[in-house]
C-alpha cells in the first residue's frame, strides 16, 4: 500500500468561531487523515500558529480582519503565504476562496502540484447582492470563473447551483461532490424539553434562524417574517441562535416581538438541541451555498424554509419550502410547513439529511485530487 498524500488546503473567510466553511474543512481533513492522507489547514489568524488536531495540521497566519464581517480574517501577503505553502511541500493543493487567492493556482501550476478550487458560491448571485447590474454581473462572473478553471487543474462545485455557472462557460473538469452532515451529532432524539420551554410554551410556534448576522444572511428577513406570522394569528416566537456585525440593528428591529437572540454557542449540542426542539428553522439568505446549518436542522428532524434564489432548494428537496425573498412568503411558506401533520414533516426531514453523509463527500473530494485512501494513519508512538 503507496504513502499518503499531503493535501494542502488554504481558505480564507473563515470565522475563528464557526461557520460551514470551518465545519466542512474540519470533517474533510478527518477524512483524508483516516484514508491515510496527510491533510494541513492554511487560514488566517488573530495571530500565527502551528497545530495539532484530529482533522491534521492547521497552520494559522495573521492576517488582517475584514471590516464589518464580524471576525472574518484574511490571508493578504501574497509573498508569504507562497513561501510558506513551499515549506509545506504539497502534494495537492486545494482552495477554498475565488475572490484573493485565486493566485494560488499559478503557483500551484508553477511548481507542479496539481490543484482543485472549491466553489461553494454563485458569483453571478454575489454580485447581485453587491448590486452589481444583472448583464454586468453575469459578464464579471463568466471573465472571473474563466480565470479559475484555466488557472486550476479542476473545480469542485458542492451544488448543481453553484456548478450552472461554469457549465455556462463551457469549462472542463468540473465535478459536483455535496458536502455532508453529522447524522451522530445532529438528530431528533436531540430535541430538549427543557430548553424549548425557555423559549416557547405548548401553544406557541418555535422558529429558529441559526446563522450569522451578516448582511449575506439577510438576516432580518427571520424577524419581519414573524411579525408576518404574529400578524396572521399565528403564536410563533423566533430564536435569533448566533452573532455578526447586524445584530445590533436586529434587536431594535425586533423591538416588542417575540424574539429572543442567543449570541453564539460554541457548544454543538446545544445547537443541536435547539434545532430539533423547534418546529420551523428560516435560512433566508439568497446566496447560500450548500447551507451546512439548514442541513443540520434537517438532520435534527425539523424542516426548513429557504430562499428560493439560493442553492438551498436542491438541497433540502422535499423536505422543506422554497420562498421568494420577502417576509410575506417567508411567513406563508412556515404556515404551510405546520399544516403537514408533524411526524411526516419530521420523519421527511431527516430522511433527506441522511442522504448527505461525510463518508460520500470525503470520497467525493479524494476522488478529485485522484488520491486513492491508503488505509489509516500509523499510530503515534508513546
Amino acid at each position: 500500500m503507496g504513502a499518503g498524500l499531503r493535501i494542502v488546503r488554504v481558505a480564507n473567510f473563515v470565522s475563528g468561531r464557526s461557520g460551514g466553511l470551518r465545519t466542512a474543512l474540519r470533517h474533510l481533513g478527518e477524512g483524508y487523515l483516516a484514508a491515510g492522507h496527510d491533510p494541513v489547514l492554511l487560514v488566517p489568524g488573530r495571530r500565527d500558529s502551528d497545530q495539532r488536531h484530529p482533522w491534521g495540521q492547521v497552520v494559522t497566519l495573521a492576517g488582517p480582519e475584514l471590516p464589518r464581517s464580524g471576525g472574518y480574517r484574511l490571508l493578504t501577503d501574497r509573498c508569504r503565504v507562497a513561501r510558506v505553502l513551499g515549506g509545506l511541500a504539497p502534494d495537492r493543493l486545494e482552495v477554498s476562496d475565488r475572490f484573493t487567492l485565486r493566485w494560488t493556482g499559478d503557483w500551484a501550476r508553477a511548481h507542479g502540484v496539481p490543484a482543485l478550487m472549491v466553489s461553494h458560491e454563485s458569483l453571478t448571485g454575489l454580485l447581485g447582492q453587491w448590486r452589481v447590474p444583472d448583464q454586468l454581473s453575469r459578464r464579471l462572473a463568466d471573465r472571473l470563473n474563466g480565470d479559475t478553471a484555466r488557472s486550476y487543474d479542476r473545480v469542485v462545485c458542492t451544488t448543481r447551483w453553484a456548478a450552472e455557472e461554469f457549465h455556462r462557460i463551457g469549462a472542463s473538469d468540473v465535478e459536483l461532490v455535496p458536502l455532508g452532515v453529522d447524522l451522530d451529532a445532529f438528530g431528533p432524539r436531540r430535541a430538549d424539553p427543557c430548553l424549548r420551554e425557555r423559549y416557547a410554551d405548548s401553544t406557541e410556534v418555535l422558529v429558529v434562524h441559526c446563522a450569522r448576522m451578516s448582511v449575506e444572511k439577510r438576516p432580518e428577513l427571520a424577524v419581519d417574517a414573524l411579525a408576518e406570522l404574529r400578524r396572521a394569528g399565528v403564536p410563533a416566537v423566533l430564536v435569533m441562535a448566533g452573532d455578526g456585525p447586524l445584530r445590533p440593528a436586529l434587536v431594535r428591529r425586533a423591538a416588542g416581538l417575540p424574539v429572543h437572540f442567543t449570541g453564539f454557542l460554541p457548544d454543538r449540542s446545544t445547537v443541536a438541541a435547539l434545532l430539533a426542539s423547534a418546529d420551523v428553522v428560516l435560512a433566508p439568505g439568497p446566496v447560500e451555498t450548500f447551507g451546512l446549518a439548514g442541513l443540520e436542522a434537517l438532520a435534527c428532524g425539523t424542516p426548513v424554509v429557504v430562499n428560493a434564489a439560493s442553492a438551498l432548494p436542491e438541497v433540502i428537496g422535499v423536505a422543506g419550502l422554497a420562498a421568494y425573498g420577502s417576509a410575506g412568503s417567508i411567513a406563508e411558506a412556515v404556515t404551510r410547513l405546520l399544516a403537514r401533520p408533524e411526524a411526516r414533516r419530521r420523519h421527511a426531514a431527516r430522511a433527506r439529511a441522511e442522504e448527505f453523509g461525510w463518508p460520500a463527500a470525503v470520497a467525493g473530494f479524494l476522488r478529485a485530487h485522484a488520491a486513492e485512501p491508503v488505509g489509516p494513519p500509523p499510530a503515534t508512538p508513546t
